[in-house]
């Protein structure tokens, strides 16, 4: 299908109707109803029946939905709950990377792979998607879990620190690293995350209130609300990380004042936009490495290293939660998603990443995606039921 004027209803019915048939039907069969939205996609997609093909408007679909997705957990998520973790989350987001990155750099490097390729395949292993972790936590109730504030505040420090590699690979990749630049890139990136998240809801608190009351067309609170959202998303691409981020801060901004009519009315466009960007992962899916056994072997192995390096860094960084929390914060970390296949596409298109190794990362990136939330739900089983435990803050 192509995005002509007479295909876009029938893709967009193709993919929502088969991602809620499929959510449906994994809720039956008591599993995370985001993989049957997943697995929906790769069902459909090129890979299988061949019914739809990503294109532009599927991929805007699916931005959209991931920016409201994230817009709607920070609307969960007060600030002062974040820095409380914040020791804890820094130390879990930084092993998070490094672990990643050393183990999939030295996996392609034993292959004798370029060196380039190799530290684009680490970089592609770095960042966490926080989207599909975030989905599972909000739809099981479990947002104000110690271990999920650690997952959400470590995933955008992971964010700013995957920029920051990304930046070096990429200019490795030119040969020529300019410190002075990456200085800047990051200094910009970490500078904005941490002024909209320690004077964001300040500021929302003074300003809104005032603008509320002064205008009078249509859903004010909400269009205030969208406002920021779409503002702080494109501030956030500008400081040169990722738009989600941003969301999720303009939705932390607005925790402490969002009335519950804005909280409906946002909750009814995301679970619209939500399975476009889910099934728009599962498309993503080329099951044709599987053909070549060398490709295949090395897909497993990259996929058992991208979940392993997570869980051990992620989790080390988490010692001090104790094990349980431990665990939940590893798992919480897997998912690489739309992230990791982005920096695949970069190496492809900057030519240090041949087709075949593009297709191993694009495959870990979505099956790490698929593997996530039945180990999160099963790590975070009885959870509801917990005793709550003080928050505490290394560092």
């Amino acid at each position: 299908m192509h995005a002509d004027a007479t295909n876009i209803p029938l893709a967009m019915l193709a993919v929502f109707g088969s991602a809620k048939l499929l959510a449906e039907l994994f809720e039956r069969l008591k599993q995370p109803a985001i993989v049957g939205e997943i697995i929906a996609g790769v069902l459909i997609g090129p890979s299988v029946l061949g019914w739809v093909e990503s294109n532009t408007v599927l991929k805007a679909l699916a931005d959209l939905g991931v920016l409201f997705l994230l817009f709607r957990v920070g609307m969960e998520v007060r600030t002062r709950d974040l820095i409380r973790v914040g020791g804890v989350a820094t130390l879990v987001a930084f092993l998070g990377v490094v672990a990643p990155f050393v183990l999939g750099w030295g996996i392609m490097a034993s292959q004798g792979a370029p060196h380039v390729e190799s530290i684009f395949v680490g970089a592609a292993m770095v960042a966490t998607s926080v989207g599909i972790t975030a989905q599972v936590l909000a739809s099981q109730g479990l947002l104000q879990q110690r271990a999920s504030r650690v997952i959400l505040a470590a995933a955008v420090i992971d964010d700013v620190l995957g920029l920051i590699v990304l930046a070096v690979v990429s200019s490795l990749a030119r040969e020529h690293l300019r410190i002075l630049e990456l200085v800047a890139t990051a200094a910009i990136a970490i500078g904005f995350t941490i002024a909209i998240a320690k004077w964001g809801t300040s500021t929302v608190n003074r300003v809104a209130p005032h603008l509320v009351s002064r205008l009078k067309t249509g859903e004010v609170q909400f269009n205030l609300a969208m406002l920021l959202l779409f503002a702080l998303a494109l501030a956030a691409s500008y400081a040169g990380i990722a738009a989600i981020v941003g969301a999720f801060l303009a939705g932390m901004a607005l925790s402490d004042t969002v009335s519950g009519r804005v909280r409906d009315l946002t909750h009814g466009v995301t679970e619209l936009l939500v399975p476009f960007f889910l099934a728009g992962i599962g498309l993503q899916l080329d099951l044709s490495v599987f053909r070549n056994p060398s490709t295949m072997i090395l897909s497993l192995v990259i996929l058992a290293a991208a979940v392993v390096s997570k869980l051990v860094g992620c989790g080390l960084g988490a010692m001090s939660l104790g094990k349980q929390d431990m665990l939940r914060v590893g798992t919480g970390m897997i998912p690489r998603g739309e992230v990791g296949m982005v920096v695949a596409q970069l190496g492809l298109s900057m030519g240090v990443i041949p087709k075949p190794i593009y297709a191993v990362v694009v495959f870990m990136a979505v099956a790490t995606t698929l593997i996530a939330p039945p180990l999160l739900s099963l790590s975070f089983r009885g959870a509801l039921h917990e005793e709550p435990v003080e928050d505490f803050q290394i560092g």
